[in-house]
């Protein structure tokens, strides 16, 4: 698909992986829109790259995130492409009864806010003529870490999820594509992550974008970046390597 002249929204654009794609498309001749929870990271986004629309949006809120859908069926009724990157990674010690405090929202940020937000832009997304979904997952969802088990599993969920929609929406021209990012060095997860990562060299946001741009622009369903590409092969064969068993 050609990556010039399209409407994108990014969920999660204001930082990370989310802000480098936000950046590389928008120079790439594309009208992109982020949302995000803040709206001061979403201006910060913006004075970086002035040509950015921004949405203060939380996806996880059924209001707040179909304010948004009527909202950009209105204001940009040509929108082809949704990137949905937002996520949130929460160590958790599965050990102790106060491990699960904020599960719902882990979840509902991470799996069942994209689901929801896929269905309910499909009706605007089936009338264009090039359509395109991206899920971004992650190099967890094939082999996980300990440390991150809920995490883990939504991207693993977010993993299947998309292997079924893409079957579904090929008969309708709708390219569904997986982006699975190795451990990239972002704000995600916050300094714990960055201290457990010694196992995997992480990448910068602007490498990773660039790197999976590419692989996009060749028609992949499968965007692996970097380990990515060895953990899809791997899969939980690397669990004893990752986590120090």
């Amino acid at each position: 698909m050609n990556l010039t002249a399209n409407t994108i929204l990014i969920t999660g654009g204001a930082s990370g992986i989310g802000f480098a794609l936000a950046q590389q498309l928008s120079n790439r001749g594309n009208s992109v829109i982020i949302c995000g929870r803040s709206e001061a990271a979403l201006l910060k986004a913006q004075a970086e790259v002035p040509a950015l629309i921004t949405r203060v949006c939380d996806i996880a809120d059924t209001t707040s995130r179909l304010s948004m859908v009527s909202w950009l069926d209105t204001a940009y009724p040509e929108l082809n492409i949704v990137i949905n990157n937002a996520g949130v990674q929460v160590r958790r010690d599965l050990r102790d009864c106060g491990s699960l405090e904020n599960l719902e929202q882990e979840v509902a940020i991470n799996f069942t806010a994209p689901v929801r937000l896929i269905g309910e832009l499909l009706p605007q997304l089936k009338r264009q003529s090039q359509a395109m979904i991206i899920n971004v997952s992650s190099a967890l969802a094939f082999a996980p870490r300990a440390g991150v088990p809920v995490y883990c599993a939504t991207k693993a969920a977010m993993h299947s999820y998309t292997l079924s929609l893409r079957h579904q929406l090929k008969a309708i021209g709708i390219r569904v594509v997986e982006m699975a990012p190795p451990i990239v060095d972002t704000g995600l997860g916050g300094e714990n992550r960055i201290a457990n990562s010694s196992v995997q060299t992480m990448m910068t946001s602007e490498d990773f974008a660039a790197e999976a741009l590419a692989q996009l622009e060749s028609d992949q369903d499968e965007v692996l970046v970097g380990l990515a590409a060895g953990a899809r092969k791997m899969g939980e064969a690397l669990f004893g390597r990752i986590n120090g068993a």
